[in-house]
């Protein structure tokens, strides 16, 4: 199932701390610009590199606001109530 291999990954980021968490974004940001470079060169072959790239940043910046909020509101879980 997509959704519980997704729910892994969101767990093992959460696991990390702050500085590992941006260490891991500036990696993502790192290998899109790598994956864009390769397609515009024509050396990629699968081209779902670049979504995968992308749904991975999105992941460590959701869990990096849900940081931000819950220290806003004093929540100390690092997640967010809805």
């Amino acid at each position: 199932m997509a959704g519980r291999k997704a729910k892994e990954r969101a767990d093992e980021l959460r696991a990390l701390n702050d500085e590992k968490l941006s260490g891991a974004l500036s990696d993502a940001y790192r290998r899109l610009f790598t994956l864009r470079l390769q397609l515009t060169t024509r050396q990629q072959s699968s081209t779902s590199e670049n979504g995968k790239a992308r749904r991975q940043i999105a992941r460590v910046r959701t869990i990096q606001r849900e940081r931000e909020l819950a220290a806003a509101f004093g929540q100390g879980t690092g997640k967010v109530a809805r």
